[in-house]
């Protein structure tokens, strides 16, 4: 028998059942950092897939950067959560705590994320020599002409803690994200205003770039005391364009040793989100192609002048891993909802293989109406109906 339950009483039931209750569900540590004092750290984990986050939570130094940085939202999630996962394959779940970077400064960021400057620019700019700190090249060009694009768009940085036997954490290791441009906007002035411009970046140049800057960012982080002798994962993450409706991918990564400086070696990583339909879709997953569209067959036959069924496939290899799905729709009441997603709950364990991941989101114009959840290899879904 499916489970469909309501969304308010999910969330009575989760408030009471897990309530806050420091003595018996979570630790309270020292911490081993610059603002010493006790920390909080929680007892239970809602998957292996995250890490235990170390309370009370301080946002990083570069919060809100990343907003501006990163050219859509699909783009900015994937830049955290898949950071998070390249840091798995340095850093256990189990034994290594999550807080948001804290060791570069928001304004060393945002002065990485410059161009290098000659000394007559830094004239015409009024800055200082140590302050041409840019990592991204000189323009030596034009304003409408540049001579080379931004190659750097963001800086993502993930501290991982660890805690000793006497109940201190302390940092344990940092990843550091490489936003880098697939194409580069600019602004040149038109009439009394501007118009922006686009230069494409080569997938190889782009990596090229990456892996230099890579290498002067691990430098500059062994210059830090507290990041001197940790060890660090940075990876390069391809953002998509501006007008993209999935997200961009971490394309290589690498690792540094405690108390190193040298980059060990590249490690490609063959992870990359699809739109369904799509024509990329169809040329290179034909058959995952052709299960959505029988799904979304299916689910016009309900509402036939319907047709706004979109997914997007996350894949590792040439593998699907996750599938999610909108159906934005509207309902004439609450019942003729509920009934539409018992119907397309059907349609999802009918459809779509056991060892797929997929959820489903319907909406209508007053929010969200329900919520599907197959998780890999179950037999059975969840449904939450909202109220």
């Amino acid at each position: 028998m499916r489970k469909v339950s309501l969304l308010a009483l999910s969330l009575v039931f989760l408030l009471s059942a897990c309530a806050p209750n420091f003595q018996k569900q979570n630790e309270v540590v020292q911490t081993k950092e610059k603002e010493k004092g006790k920390a909080i750290i929680p007892k239970y984990n809602i998957s292996d897939k995250y890490y235990r986050t170390i309370l009370p939570f301080e946002p990083g130094e570069a919060r809100g950067l990343v907003v501006s940085n990163i050219n859509t939202r699909y783009d900015l999630n994937e830049f955290e959560m898949g950071l998070m996962r390249i840091a798995q394959n340095s850093f256990d779940t189990d034994k290594y705590y999550f807080r948001e970077g804290r060791e570069i400064k928001g304004t060393t960021v945002r002065q990485w994320l410059n161009r290098q400057y000659t000394d007559a620019q830094l004239k015409e700019k009024k800055m200082k020599a140590e302050e041409n700190i840019g990592l991204n090249p000189v323009n030596s060009g034009t304003v409408e002409e540049p001579s080379s694009p931004i190659y750097l768009a963001h800086i993502l940085e993930h501290d991982y803690l660890t805690k000793d036997d006497k109940g201190t954490v302390a940092l344990g290791g940092v990843t550091i994200g490489l936003a880098l441009n697939s194409y580069y906007y600019y602004k040149v002035p038109q009439g009394n205003g501007t118009i922006e411009k686009e230069m494409k970046i080569s997938a190889a140049e782009m990596e090229k770039e990456g892996k230099k800057i890579a290498e002067e960012v691990v430098k500059r982080l062994r210059a830090m005391k507290d990041v001197s002798d940790v060890p660090i994962t940075i990876a390069l993450f391809e953002q998509q364009t501006k007008s993209s409706v999935v997200p961009g991918r971490f394309i290589s990564y690498t690792t540094v040793d405690k108390g190193k400086s040298s980059l060990n070696g590249w490690e490609n990583v063959d992870e990359k989100h699809y739109l369904f339909p799509s024509a990329d879709a169809q040329n290179d997953h034909r058959d995952d192609q052709l299960a959505f569209l029988n799904f979304k067959q299916d689910v016009e036959e309900y509402f036939p002048n319907f047709n706004g069924v979109i997914g997007r496939g996350f894949y590792v290899g040439d593998q699907m891993q996750e599938l999610n799905i909108t159906i934005p729709i509207q309902f004439y009441g609450k019942t003729e909802g509920i009934g539409f997603s018992q119907y397309v709950t059907g349609l999802v364990m009918e459809h779509f293989p056991k060892y797929l991941s997929v959820s489903v989101s319907v909406t209508s114009v007053d929010g969200p109406e329900a919520l599907i959840v197959k998780k890999a290899n179950a037999t059975e879904p969840f449904v939450y109906i909202y109220q």
